[in-house]
């Protein structure tokens, strides 16, 4: 009777990271700053996690995304748990280069842009007729646009709803500009991810295409 085989890494890698990211989910949930403030932040994660579950043997997804989303999922549970204008890296950073405020929120929005940028692709190039290019990476750039409005849209809805208590959720800080700066961060990642990125990304979908 032959020995069976190891189960391939790259099989494995997404369920490590899925329990890693539950993992830092609950440590997030113990004890945060604010607890309606930790729910809406993680709200993605507490989303996204199911589908991707659902959707694994169906559509599995590149190892690159796999990693980006549990990369974001840190982020996000991160931020929920102090809220994302006191989060100690943001402060540490404020006392250490004198900056204004706390930035932790301006590498959240960044993460929003940059993370979507690649789900995106990968839907976009295997779900439709776009191939890489010109078109491929407006599309991209617009619907990484489009997404981080809705969530300014999002925020603004739950400040409208909740008044005061909104406060920690939109982290505003006092910058009357707050939604432009995420809005054109959140620009910049999804830029910056099919700069660094693209090329990667189709040798992955290319090995994942020959299974």
């Amino acid at each position: 009777m032959q020995p069976t085989p190891p189960a391939n890494p790259s099989r494995r890698e997404p369920l490590v990271l899925l329990v890693l990211a539950v993992v830092a989910l609950v440590i997030s949930g113990i004890g945060p700053k604010d607890r309606p403030t930790w729910f809406l932040e993680v709200a993605p994660v507490l989303i996204g996690a199911p589908i991707l579950v659902a959707s694994a043997k169906r559509f599995p997804l590149t190892p690159l995304l796999y990693r980006l989303l549990f990369f974001h999922a840190l982020v996000l549970v991160l931020g929920g748990h102090y809220t994302y204008a006191e989060v100690p890296l943001g402060e540490w950073a404020k006392e250490a280069f004198g900056f204004a405020r706390n930035h932790y929120d301006r590498l959240g929005h960044v993460t929003q842009g940059f993370v979507p940028a690649i789900l995106a692709r990968e839907i976009l190039l295997r779900r439709s007729p776009l191939r890489p290019g010109a078109w491929l990476r407006l599309t991209v750039t617009s619907v990484c646009l489009a997404f981080s409005a809705l969530y300014e849209l999002i925020e603004w809805a739950t400040a409208l709803l909740s008044g005061e208590g909104a406060t920690a959720f939109l982290g505003t800080q006092g910058d009357i500009w707050d939604t432009q700066w995420d809005m054109y961060l959140a620009l910049c990642g999804a830029l910056l991810a099919q700069a660094l990125l693209s090329r990667l990304h189709d040798r992955q979908l290319a090995r994942l295409a020959s299974r």
